[in-house]
């Protein structure tokens, strides 16, 4: 997947010009930031933080720059740690903040910023009124600081050269089984939505039934990659023969011409119950855990009111169509989008989807990768 890395010096470049002005008897240039009006004239800019790939946030913010004339400095870091890497600057910053708006490509580290004070409770009105003044309440944070929109899934992806669909395995546990020795591999469960499903797995499963999984992963030759991306082209260059990773990692590699497809993990959760620690056994299978972007405002970023604008934009019905259109094919929130998403693409409907509680996920971050360091040595 394209990193947004080279984004970086550049916006940072930018943000340093624009805090200096012009020459010595040429006044800063100032934006009014209670409206987002331009009172002066100058180049209108609003800095986004994101750990979505390349191709994805270019897709929404040149639609934006055209739609408003407001100039979008993206700031990314490296494609494996980039979420967590952002996270740590948004927090280093906290006193003097950089940065506008936080988009991430999954919520653990959204709901971590909220916690830690970083995000400031915003309503994007526009956005809300597609659903009568309420989002949806599985993607939006209890303290209104950040929304859930565009989502994708956890999946196993596998060689289709070398294995039909009904051979492939639709539980974890059958990961570990004798038959796919040395063959599994994942991304290294520290950082992106790798962690994310680890830390699922022991807020729905237990810490103790986790690590006896992953256990049992590791015994049995259990690979490791760099990314989501490096396991599907694992599997591509014969490493392995199937793998934990995201849909829209799937979805490129096939744009590509790639021999890769996905199955979804299956559930045993009752139907029309949600999975929740309550009624989700240990080692159960609860159904692909969903991964929706997420974006929020910083809060005393510089410049509230462009900020407010990309909000709107983002979670807007136009924002969804943009995202589901890329090679992501992120699921929108709105239900009539996602219809005419699956009409095109069947196989990006997600069947019986885990919506756990995100919030109690990424409160289970810490305890997924210490178990993971325990077991994997990572």
């Amino acid at each position: 997947m394209r990193s947004i890395a080279a984004f970086t010096v550049l916006a940072f470049l930018s943000l340093f010009l624009a805090a200096c002005g012009g020459g010595a008897d040429e006044p800063a240039p100032t934006t009014d930031n209670t409206n987002g009006t331009d009172s002066s004239g100058p180049q209108r800019q609003v800095v986004v933080y994101t750990s979505a790939d390349d191709y994805v946030a270019r897709t929404v913010v040149d639609a934006f720059e055209v739609r408003t004339g407001i100039e979008v400095l993206l700031v990314g870091d490296t494609e494996a740690t980039k979420t967590v890497g952002l996270y740590r600057r948004l927090l280093d910053e906290q006193g003097a903040p950089r940065a506008d708006v936080w988009w991430s490509s999954e919520p653990f580290y959204s709901v971590r910023l909220a916690e830690a004070g970083v995000l400031e409770p915003f309503t994007a009105e526009q956005a809300e009124a597609d659903f009568g003044g309420a989002w949806p309440f599985t993607a939006r944070a209890s303290d209104e600081t950040w929304y859930g929109f565009g989502r994708r899934a956890r999946v196993i992806a596998y060689d289709t050269r070398k294995l039909e669909p009904d051979a492939v395995p639709t539980t974890l546990f059958e990961l570990a089984e004798p038959a796919w020795e040395r063959k599994v591999g994942i991304a290294r469960p520290e950082f992106g939505t790798t962690v994310g499903h680890l830390a699922a797995l022991v807020h729905l499963w237990g810490p103790e039934p986790t690590r006896s999984w992953l256990m049992a992963m590791e015994a049995n030759g259990l690979r490791m990659y760099d990314s989501n991306s490096a396991v599907v082209r694992a599997i591509v260059d014969g490493e392995i023969e199937i793998g934990l990773t995201d849909t829209d990692d799937v979805w490129v590699g096939q744009a590509a011409g790639w021999p890769v497809g996905l199955v979804y993990e299956s559930s045993q959760v009752e139907s029309g119950f949600g999975a929740t620690p309550e009624t989700v056994a240990p080692l159960m299978p609860f159904g692909p855990l969903t991964i929706p972007n997420t974006v929020g405002r910083v809060r005393g970023g510089p410049n509230p009111g462009e900020a407010a604008e990309f909000l709107e934009f983002i979670l807007s019905a136009e924002g969804e169509r943009l995202l589901m259109g890329s090679d992501s094919r992120n699921v929108p929130v709105r239900l009539d989008l996602a219809a005419e998403l699956f009409a095109e693409h069947p196989a990006a409907e997600i069947p019986e989807p885990a919506e756990p509680d995100l919030e109690a996920v990424a409160r289970s971050i810490d305890d997924a990768v210490s178990i993971a360091k325990d077991v994997l040595g990572i």
